[in-house]
C-alpha cells in the first residue's frame, strides 16, 4: 500500500495548506465526519470508516466499514489499525486536532504507537506539522516560525539541537518540565534534532 492519509472530522480552515502535503499515490481513508472535508480536499476515498454518529453514512460505491458506537477505539484509531493491518508503512493524519482536546491528545498518541511499529507518521493541521523523533534525525527549515520539543511519554535524554536560537547538547526533557517550547531556526540554516534515548514530539509551527 502507498502512504495512507487518514482524514478526521476536526476543523480544517485552509484546505490549500493541507493539500500541499498530498502525493499522487496517496491512499485516502475518511473517518465519519471527516467526510465533510472530502469535497473541499478534492481527494476520493479508498475507504470510509465510522460509527456515523456525527455524519450520515454516505452510501457511496466505496468500501465502507460501519463500526458500533460503543467501542474502545475511536474511529480514527480504528482506521489507523486497519491501514496497518493492510500493510501501510507511512501515514499522514489531517483533521485530527482542534476543538476536542481529548481527541487531540488521543490522536497524538497514535504517533507514538506508529513510531513503536517503525512506521513514518505525521499530523498536519492549519498551523503546524507534528511528528515523533526517536531513532531518526529531524530537520527543521527556517521557513517555520517556531518549533517545540515536548516529552509526552517518558524522559528523553541525549537531546542535541543544532542551528537554533536555543541549542541543546546532551540535554534531557521530562514530562514534568516542558522547557523545549518555541525555539527558532537560525535564519538561513536548517535546524537538526537528535535524541539518544526516549522520544519527543516535534511540533513545527508555520508563519
Amino acid at each position: 500500500m502507498s502512504r495512507c492519509v487518514i482524514i478526521g472530522g476536526a476543523e480544517i480552515k485552509d484546505y490549500d495548506v493541507v493539500r500541499r502535503y498530498f502525493r499522487a499515490d496517496d491512499w485516502f481513508c475518511y473517518c465519519d465526519s471527516g467526510l465533510l472535508h472530502m469535497e473541499p480536499l478534492g481527494a476520493a476515498p479508498a475507504l470510509i470508516i465510522g460509527d456515523f454518529d456525527s455524519h450520515p453514512n454516505p452510501d457511496l460505491p466505496v468500501e465502507t466499514i460501519v463500526l458500533p458506537r460503543e467501542k474502545d477505539d475511536t474511529d480514527t484509531v480504528y482506521a489507523v489499525r486497519e491501514a496497518v493491518r493492510r500493510g501501510a508503512d507511512a501515514f499522514l493524519l489531517v483533521g485530527v486536532t482542534g476543538q476536542r482536546l481529548d481527541h487531540t491528545i488521543g490522536n497524538l498518541s497514535i504517533l507514538l504507537w506508529l513510531d513503536t511499529l517503525g512506521k513514518s507518521a505525521m499530523i498536519v493541521d492549519d498551523y503546524a506539522e507534528m511528528e515523533i523523533i526517536s531513532r531518526q534525525t529531524a530537520s527543521i527549515p527556517d521557513s517555520f516560525a517556531w518549533f517545540s520539543l515536548l516529552s509526552i511519554c517518558e524522559t528523553a535524554r541525549g537531546i542535541t539541537v543544532l542551528n537554533a536560537k536555543f541549542p541543546l547538547h546532551d540535554a534531557e526533557i521530562g514530562c514534568e518540565y516542558q522547557y523545549g517550547i518555541s525555539n527558532e531556526v537560525t535564519p538561513g540554516r536548517t535546524a537538526t534534532v537528535t535524541v539518544a534515548e526516549g522520544r519527543l514530539l516535534l511540533i513545527k509551527t508555520r508563519n
